[in-house]
């Protein structure tokens, strides 16, 4: 893996974790990160030992929102030409799971970074908001598609166009979030979840986290028939019949991620 200057990168088993590093900013996401974390996850993409990653902030912070002073002098042709943003699509489109353990402040650009990950594990101490609209901007890294499609209209316009903070308890009632723990077990717990995920095959895990992504951008029938032949497609791995066999022997399936 290559050095990095603003995350850190471990490696323990079949789980990575990397963790936003500007404590001094709040893990403010500038074109550094940006650039780095999508270096980072392509590389965690081609890596065969690597299944799962957490991915959380140093500090108080998840990361409380894109580097404002880096784009406050920006006009819109740079923000056009440069296409401001587009590179958080590569981090998106990672195709192993990414568990985001927000431990504090996830706003703007932070809470969308959050969403773009397939679980996000909250801190009981955890803000959410999308506060674009009080510096005359709106979201920009797809907070009003993904903040809607996980809570709906009601709640993303809430969100959106009143620019509030919501606490962890109501980021889980509305489900933003998919679990809220107590402060000191947050990274133990999102380990915990990565490393059950870990035992898992890795075409099995790559396959459902593909089709539940699908089903968000597919009417039903037809996210039905993309689901039932990723499954279908399964039973050509050798872990399919690993797992099926030591199901019925009754013994602990060992999955060789072929």
């Amino acid at each position: 893996m290559a050095n990095f200057d603003t995350i850190t990168f471990e490696h323990k088993g079949r789980v990575a974790l990397v963790t936003l590093n500007r404590p001094e900013s709040l893990n403010a996401l500038n074109q550094q990160v940006m650039a780095e974390v999508a270096t980072l996850f392509a590389e965690i993409d081609r890596n065969r030992d690597i299944a799962v990653t957490v991915l959380t902030g140093e500090g108080r912070a998840f990361a409380a929102g894109a580097d404002i002073k880096e784009m406050q002098p920006q006009g819109f042709s740079d923000m056009y030409v440069e296409d401001y943003f587009a590179g958080w699509d590569r981090f998106a489109a990672c195709r192993k799971p990414v568990i985001a353990a927000v431990n504090g402040f996830a706003l703007g650009g932070g809470c969308e970074l959050a969403m773009m990950c397939d679980l996000i594990i909250a801190s009981e101490k955890a803000k959410f908001g999308q506060p674009e609209i009080k510096l005359g901007v709106t979201p920009g890294m797809g907070g009003s598609v993904r903040l809607t499609k996980a809570v709906g209209k009601a709640k993303a316009m809430d969100m959106v166009l009143t620019g509030r903070m919501i606490d962890a308890a109501e980021a889980d009632r509305i489900g933003l979030v998919s679990r809220v723990v107590p402060h000191d077990e947050l990274m133990s717990t999102a380990m915990e979840v990565a490393n059950t995920i870990g035992t898992y095959s890795l075409p099995s895990i790559m396959a459902a986290k593909e089709m539940v992504g699908r089903a968000l951008e597919m009417p039903t029938t037809e996210g039905v028939r993309f689901e039932r032949r990723l499954f279908q497609g399964l039973f050509g791995t050798h872990d399919q019949k690993e797992g099926m066999e030591a199901f019925t022997a009754k013994r602990d399936p060992k999955f060789t991620d072929r």
